[in-house]
C-alpha cells in the first residue's frame, strides 16, 4: 500500500446504548445445534441481529425459509445475494419439528426474496404454517414476508387462507429513501399488501417496522405512521439501523433512546394497538410477549375474557 491508496471510510463508532454482549450461553449453543441438525437458516444469523445472544439463550429464533440467498440486494441487508437453490421440500416439516423440540409457544417465520419463483415463495409459507398447525396446534404463528413483487394479490390470498396469527411486512424506511435503500421494492405496494391482508381477514394482526438512522427526517417518520394507520396496521416496530459491513449503507445518525421514546408516544397517539420503539428493537424481538399483548388489548376492547 502506498500513500495514494484510498482507504475505506471507517464505520461510525456505536454509542454505549447500542452495544451488546457476545453470545456465549449454553442455551445459545443448543439453539444453534438444533437449527443445524434440521438444516434450517435463521435471520438472526444471516442479518447479524444484535439480539441473537439474548433470544437464542431463551430458545427464541426467527426461522428463515426458502434458503439463505436473496434475489435482491437491499442496501441495509446482510443476507447474501445471488441465484437461490431449489426449494427444500422437507423444510416445512423440519420447521415444525424444530418448533416442537424447542417447545415454542410462538414462532416467527420469514424468508429471503424469491423473485425467481412463480408465486414468490408464498406456497412455502402456506406449507410451513400447515405443518406447524398439524404438529403444534397451540403454537401461535407470526410470518414476516417479502413484498411478492408483481404476485402480491394471489400470494396474500393463499397465505391469509392458511391463517397466521400475525402478518408482518416491513416498510423499512421512508419513501424518499427507497431508491437507494430498498431499490427493488415500492413503498405504496408494501402498504397495499398489508392493507389487503386486513381486508381479507380482519382477525389477523398486521405489523410493520422501520429503521431509523438512515437519513430520514422526523416529519417523514410521522407521515409513515399516518400511512400505516390508513392501512389499518396494528403494530409498529422501530429500531436503529446498524451498518452490517462497509459496503452497506452508512449510518447517518445514532438515534437516542429518548428520541425513540418520543416517536413511540406519537405512534400510540396515532392509534397503533402496540408500539415497540428502542435502538435494539427488531421485527421479531420479544415477538411472543408482544403477541400476547396484542391479543390482550384486542380482547379488552371486545370485552372478551380468556381462560
Amino acid at each position: 500500500m502506498n500513500e495514494m491508496t484510498p482507504l475505506a471510510a471507517p464505520r461510525a463508532r456505536k454509542p454505549d446504548w447500542i452495544r451488546v454482549k457476545a453470545p456465549t450461553s449454553a442455551g445459545f449453543a443448543k439453539t444453534r445445534e438444533l437449527m443445524r441438525s434440521k438444516s434450517l437458516t435463521t435471520v438472526c444469523e444471516e442479518a447479524a441481529c444484535p439480539n441473537i445472544g439474548e433470544c437464542w439463550s431463551k430458545k427464541h429464533a426467527t426461522v428463515m425459509i426458502l434458503g439463505d440467498t436473496c434475489t435482491r440486494a437491499c442496501a441495509f441487508c446482510n443476507v447474501k445475494t445471488g441465484m437461490p437453490r431449489a426449494v427444500d421440500r422437507m423444510e416445512p416439516q423440519n420447521v415444525a419439528d424444530a418448533a416442537a423440540q424447542m417447545g415454542l409457544n410462538h414462532i416467527v417465520i420469514t424468508s429471503v426474496d424469491r423473485d425467481d419463483l412463480p408465486d414468490g415463495g408464498a406456497s412455502q409459507f402456506v406449507k410451513v404454517i400447515q405443518a406447524i398447525r398439524a404438529s403444534n396446534p397451540t403454537t401461535t404463528i407470526e410470518i414476516l414476508t417479502p413484498d411478492f413483487r408483481n404476485k402480491a394479490q394471489a400470494a396474500i390470498e393463499s397465505i391469509v387462507e392458511a391463517r397466521p396469527d400475525v402478518y408482518n411486512h416491513n416498510l423499512e424506511t421512508v419513501p424518499r429513501l427507497y431508491p437507494t435503500i430498498r431499490p427493488g421494492a415500492r413503498y405504496y405496494a408494501s402498504l397495499r399488501l398489508l392493507e389487503s391482508v386486513k381486508r381479507h381477514d380482519p382477525s389477523i394482526f398486521t405489523k410493520s417496522g422501520v429503521m431509523l438512522g438512515l437519513g430520514e427526517e422526523r416529519l417523514e417518520i410521522h407521515q409513515v405512521m399516518d400511512d400505516m394507520r390508513c392501512a389499518d396496521i396494528d403494530f409498529l416496530t422501530m429500531g436503529q439501523y446498524l451498518q452490517p459491513t462497509p459496503r452497506h449503507a452508512k449510518v447517518a445518525e445514532f438515534v437516542t433512546p429518548k428520541a425513540f421514546d418520543a416517536y413511540a408516544s406519537i405512534a400510540r397517539a396515532k392509534g397503533f394497538m402496540l408500539v415497540a420503539s428502542s435502538p435494539l428493537t427488531r421485527s421479531s424481538y420479544h415477538a411472543g410477549d408482544d403477541f400476547a399483548q396484542l391479543r390482550a388489548v384486542r380482547d379488552a376492547k371486545l370485552g372478551v375474557a380468556r381462560i
